[in-house]
């Protein structure tokens, strides 16, 4: 199994990334990853130094993708999530929509183990998940804060062991990283935190060059389809778009049946609200394709 350890970071997804490993398709990696902060924070003393990191969420990586080329698909099937050590959560003033009700910063340190994340007295069930998964685009980086078609700071917490990611590949190689592990998160992450976490992410790497419609997310029951933007208003009417495009245009159906199905059976649920863009999706049950 090929590995990448957390000092191959990066903080933007970009062609200029210079590949930290290769693999092959049908190959498995090991991704050991950072939390959120960088490692700086353990105490509200330790915010100053959080500022100072590169930025937010490093992604370990780039893995470049022997064969997949732009105009392919890379499938990221997420074999394990596995968090390392105790979480992190940073909550404070201007920090989420509902930091206006906080006086103060505080920082939180959730022991994570035997299944649940204890905080606050209360037993949380763990639910790991990778925050930050994604490919570099063509042109210009994109930092890893922000979630977009390339994938990135989608914060879609079906993405966990068991699912399946499929993101555009734009440049050679894909140049895929990934970080940003959380223990556990609620659809939201409200507070622009989950319980974050170091974590050792285990993946095995495809390529599809079917008609696929990205950034998306495949469980063992789903398809979930992904769009980010600058308000829940305009992610709706993307992923809606997006949503409608999968089911007429991959799957067959009629308008009309598209719109009635859309309608009964396929819910739109809420990534994040916390990125300078917004990220929606439509979760459509595949018992029905």
């Amino acid at each position: 199994m090929k590995t990448i350890r957390r000092t191959n970071v990066v903080y933007e997804m970009s062609a200029r990334n210079a590949p930290a490993a290769e693999a092959a398709p049908g190959e498995t990696v090991r991704f050991f990853t950072e939390d959120a902060y960088s490692g700086t924070l353990r105490t509200v003393r330790d915010s100053r130094r959080a500022s100072k990191a590169r930025g937010p969420n490093p992604a370990t990586g780039p893995l470049f993708v022997t064969g997949a080329k732009p105009g392919d698909v890379l499938a990221v099937e997420i074999i394990s999530v596995r968090p390392v050590g105790r979480a992190t959560m940073f909550t404070g003033p201007g920090k989420g929509p509902l930091g206006w009700k906080l006086a103060r910063d505080e920082i939180a340190r959730p022991r994570v183990g035997r299944g649940f994340v204890f905080v606050d007295k209360r037993r949380i069930p763990a639910e790991p998940m990778v925050g930050v998964i994604g490919v570099a685009p063509r042109g210009k980086g994109i930092p890893n804060s922000l979630p977009g078609e390339h994938g990135g700071n989608m914060d879609c917490n079906v993405v966990k062991a068991g699912s399946t990611v499929y993101l555009p590949v734009a440049v050679e190689g894909a140049l895929l990283a990934l970080g940003d592990v959380h223990a556990v998160q609620a659809a939201g992450e409200v507070a622009v935190c989950a319980a974050e976490t170091r974590g050792e992410v285990t993946v095995r790497i495809g390529i599809t060059r079917r008609p696929m419609v990205t950034p998306s997310v495949e469980t063992k029951g789903d398809v979930f389809i992904v769009a980010s933007a600058k308000s829940l208003d305009r992610a709706e009417a993307a992923v809606l778009e997006k949503a409608y495009r999968y089911l007429n245009e991959t799957r067959g159906m009629g308008p009309h049946e598209t719109v009635r199905l859309m309608s009964l059976a396929c819910d739109m649920e809420i990534c994040q609200v916390v990125d300078p863009l917004k990220t929606l999706r439509v979760r459509i049950p595949k018992r029905y394709l």
